[in-house]
């Protein structure tokens, strides 16, 4: 949340735009300071909307009365309840239909890290038309909405992060940030800031746009009737098996694991990166959102593909976008230099980066 000036000697540029940094030594005392150059950074990527804005100021008063969406209420009670149904199955299930769950969990978990996240939010790495579409398929696997409202959505949460225009503001308790912000109406912060974001390069990629015009039959198709029909026809697996556990119970585990990162991830953990900020570093989030629980660095620095500093540790989305690089699928990947983390560690960090 900081966008210091800093006159330096030294600069270097990274894939995310130019970084200038200063750090002095004596003996074994480091301070530091350093400067991400966000224009050259909004140039780079084509946009600036998920940089935390420090000039919102939350509009005084009492705080608009909880208005319940009872439908999604009841939808995901149901949704929850068919998932605890779908536990006892498991030991009925084939070893192939498990498999198969869990295939597309990795899919349809990859259409939201990769895709609508570090692709379509942040920008933070380029891929190619093959790539994109594959990323739209997963998307609509995934069932969280379409990409275009994702985005904005997402956009809004880093640009006004734990305030009333943050849509699942983490200040409201953990319930509110996991779920409960999907059943009730939205504050009117967060629609009022969501319609003044620039979304021109979402509204320009015709992959996007095409998935929002037919999402509705895209996720009946992707999310639950292929997940579905293929253990059945297949290898022959019950329809009532089939149904439960690679549709109902891996797309429920699939929205936690997600909602983790708005919940967990913003209470518990360290802060090595701004101490300044809710997000944390939480690795069992990341084991289950395949990476994106290192969420102190992400909101530190969300412009780096890999969301984190340590590659692949805990992060298959990482090594997703790589493998896509080595094929020719995936390019530009912006990435925050070493030395510019370090300098941030020692000068907003809690210092847990001590202790490794």
């Amino acid at each position: 949340r900081y966008l210091f000036k800093e006159f330096s000697s030294t600069s270097s540029t990274t894939a995310g735009g130019t970084v200038t940094s200063r750090v002095t030594s004596n003996g074994n005392a480091v301070t530091g300071k350093d400067l991400l150059n966000h224009e050259d950074l909004a140039r780079d990527r084509g946009m600036m909307d998920d940089i935390f804005d420090e000039t919102y100021r939350e509009k005084e008063g009492p705080k608009p009365p909880l208005r319940y969406v009872w439908r999604n209420i009841i939808l995901m009670s149901l949704l929850h309840l068919g998932a605890l149904f779908a536990l006892t199955l498991i030991p009925s299930a084939k070893i192939q239909t498990l498999a198969w769950a869990l295939l597309c969990f990795v899919v349809s978990a990859l259409g939201i890290t990769a895709g609508s996240h570090r692709l379509w939010s942040h920008r933070s790495y380029k891929a190619t038309l093959p790539l994109r579409i594959f990323l739209t398929i997963a998307n609509s696997m995934a069932f969280q909405n379409d990409i275009y409202e994702w985005v904005r959505d997402h956009r809004v949460h880093h640009k006004f992060s734990e305030t009333d225009a943050d849509p699942h503001n983490a200040m409201r308790g953990f319930f509110f940030s996991h779920i409960g912000w999907l059943l009730v109406r939205k504050h009117p912060d967060v629609i009022e800031k969501g319609q003044k974001l620039d979304l021109s390069d979402i509204k320009a990629d015709k992959v996007v746009m095409f998935q929002r015009r037919y999402y509705k039959p895209s996720v009946v198709l992707l999310c639950f009737t292929l997940p579905s029909v293929v253990p059945w026809y297949f290898w022959d697996e019950s329809i009532i098996i089939s149904f439960f556990i690679p549709a109902i119970l891996r797309y429920t585990v699939g929205l936690n694991c997600t909602w983790l990162v708005n919940s967990a991830a913003h209470m518990f953990g360290n802060r090595p990166y701004d101490q300044n900020i809710n997000p944390r570093e939480n690795p069992l989030v990341s084991l289950g959102a395949i990476g994106e629980g290192f969420h102190n660095y992400h909101h530190t620095f969300p412009y780096d593909y890999s969301t984190s500093e340590f590659g692949w540790r805990f992060n298959l989305t990482t090594a997703f976008i790589d493998l896509m690089c080595l094929l020719g699928l995936a390019s530009d990947r912006k990435k925050v230099s070493k030395e510019v983390i370090l300098a941030r560690k020692l000068r907003t960090g809690d210092g847990s980066h001590k202790s490794g």
